[in-house]
Parts: structure tokens; sequence; C-alpha cells
């Protein structure tokens, strides 16, 4: 399926090397001003640095279909469309018949058969985040309405980690002023050193990114089965690449004692508020109040110039396989403005399901 959620929808089409792609987004509440500006500038922080990137230059340039005139949202479906200007499709028939590591070739063909598109990854490329990365600006016009940000940054990097707590605002100002969406100017020297060390080698690197969503109301989420974690891990976990995704202490929190884990309450400028915030914002599938605090873990590129093992499917024998083409040796600093959008989209959703945006703007 290409459609998630329930009171904001979002559907996905088009493909990486076809006339373009977009996205349509159901559910936005009317009188809400959006600019093809401020979509235009959200999608333009997913364009790759041009020292550490692809070396596919394409112009996403965002044209709104419908749902919005004259800067204001209608309430019918936003249609959102972005095309496609720089596209090779001729290094990727191969690729039907010898499948690359690490990409979903021999899966896709397996389920959809010999019409399935693997141009460019077709609907599997990480092209395909830049249609949610627009959808997003638009979720968070809906979550500024009740005064919710969400920011996110790089907090890994291959081998470079930055251990530092940051604090919301910190990341806010610093994330767009570095190639690698650091939070920290000294750190992201290092973490440019380390992706270009990996393209020389035809290798790649991987890589954390932490997002956080601070002033979210206390209560948002739909136990037993629409938690706010399970929403939110479902909609992350969809971005290419991705390969974790937890919140708070997560897995740290399985060597810890409960003495330690437990976020102790306390009444803060007449709030209550917690000492830690080990729940990374969420107990029993619901906003406590406290920033959200999530880390997603994307895998390496998959798309390395290094000679793999592969097999050939016609012939059913091992064979070799050396990747051309234009990638990113590292695809997380883009990934940045996709987690934001992608969180973005599900807190807005689901404000919208738990009745907490305004009337007015519905």
């Amino acid at each position: 399926m290409n459609t998630i959620g329930t009171s904001l929808r979002l559907t996905l089409f088009g493909s990486s090397h076809g006339h373009g792609i977009g996205c349509v987004l159901d559910g936005v509440p009317s009188g809400l001003e959006v600019s093809r500006e401020d979509l235009q500038r959200e999608v333009d922080r997913r364009r790759p640095a041009i020292s550490i990137g692809t070396p596919r230059r394409e112009e996403d340039s965002v044209e709104v279909l419908a749902g919005i005139v004259d800067d204001i949202t209608t309430g019918a479906p936003i249609v959102l469309f972005i095309a496609n200007r720089d596209t090779d499709s001729s290094k990727y028939e191969l690729f039907r018949a010898i499948p690359r590591p690490g990409h979903a070739d021999l899966t896709a063909r397996a389920k959809y058969g010999d019409a399935v598109d693997l141009r460019g990854g077709g609907q599997f490329s990480g092209r395909m985040t830049a249609p949610i990365v627009a959808a997003g600006a638009v979720a968070k016009t809906i979550l500024e309405a009740i005064g919710v940000r969400v920011a996110a940054y790089t907090q890994r990097l291959g081998r470079i980690v930055d251990n530092e707590e940051r604090n919301f605002k910190d990341i806010r100002m610093a994330v767009w002023e570095n190639p690698v969406r650091s939070a920290d100017a000294a750190l992201a020297l290092d973490m440019v050193n380390e992706i270009m060390e990996a393209k020389e080698e035809g290798d790649s690197v991987g890589g954390v990114i932490r997002c956080l969503a601070v002033d979210l109301p206390l209560g948002v989420g739909e136990p037993f089965f629409d938690t706010l974690e399970g929403e939110l891990a479902k909609m992350l976990f969809a971005i290419p690449g991705v390969k974790g995704v937890e919140f708070g202490s997560g897995f740290r929190g399985a060597g810890m004692r409960g003495s330690e884990n437990n976020d102790q309450f306390i009444i803060e400028a007449g709030e209550v508020r917690t000492i830690t915030n080990h729940a990374g914002g969420i107990l029993g599938g619901i906003s406590n109040g406290m920033p959200v605090d999530i880390r997603v873990a994307f895998k390496p590129t998959a798309s390395i110039s290094r000679e793999q093992k592969s097999v050939d499917l016609e012939r059913m024998e091992d064979t070799t396989l050396k990747i051309e083409g234009r990638h990113d040796p590292c695809i997380v600093p883009r990934a940045v403005a996709v987690v934001e959008a992608a969180t973005a989209i599900v807190l807005a959703d689901m404000c919208l399901r738990g009745d907490f945006i305004a009337r007015e703007y519905r």
C-alpha cells in the first residue's frame, strides 16, 4: 500500500525514473496558510550537497496541483508533483538478471514479476522521499496551530558520534548551516571527511538521525494498536535505508535497572514533568508532555562501486557485479529533512485523530 494515516492520509505516486513523483495529502484542515515557497524550502533541504552527494542534479521544483489556492488550504486533498528531469536509466536493465546486493531488486522482482520498474530503484528509491518532505511542510503548519515543533540532526555518521545532549534550540539553529546536518560545526568537518574517505575507497557509510518533537500535548496516541510509538515507527521504517528506530533510552534501557530507567515526576511551572526522559516522551503509547525523542538508524548506502558477489538469475549461477551510476556515498544528511517530515506527518495525523487541533482550523 502506498497510503498511510487515518485522519491525515498520505498517498505517494510515481517512480524514480518515471515522469515524476508526488503525493496526495487528504484530511488537511481548511484555512491554513501554506505557500509554495514554504514547500520548496523544505524540499530544498533534502537536496544533496555537491561535495558529498550524488551527481544527479534534480531541480525538485514543487508544483501544487490542487488543495491550496492563494496560499490557503481549501480543505480538499492537496496534490503535489515533482518532475524528474535528470534521469539515466541505461545501467538498470542489468539488475533484472543480476540483483544488486543490499537493494530490493531480488525481492521486488519476486513480488511483482518481470513488469517491475527497477529504473533508479523505481518505487523503492530514496527519491520517493521528496514528496514526503513536501507533505511534511504542510504537516508542520498543521502542528504550528497548537505550538508543536519538530527538528532533527545527524547524531552519528559512520565512526563519528555526537555524544552531547542537544536541546531543541541548538538543533534548530545549527543543523542547516553545514552539509551533513550536524548540530556541531567541529563534528561536521569530521563527518564530511568520513564520507569522503568512504567515497574514495568506493564504499559508503550509514549513521543515526535523532529527532525531537517539543510541546506535544499530553495524551496523544491511540492504544492498544495505534500507539504513538507504533505509528511513528511504521512511518519511519518506510523510509528507504532505515533499519532501526528507538525511543528515549531504547535498547540502552535493556541494560538499566528500573530505578535508573524510570522517569520520576516533578511539578515544574505548574505542570507535571519528568526529571529524565528515558521514555522518549511516551508512556503507554501516549505522549506524556515531554519531548518525543527518536533515533533512526540508516544502513550504509547499498550502491557502492566495489565489485561484489551476486547471482545470475537467468543462468542460476554465481557471478560478480560492479555498480555504476550516480549514488550518494551517504544518505544520512539528506534523510534529516525526511525524518523531520515523516515525524511531523504522523504527529499531525495523531493530533487530528485525538481532536487536539483547534476547531477553527478544521
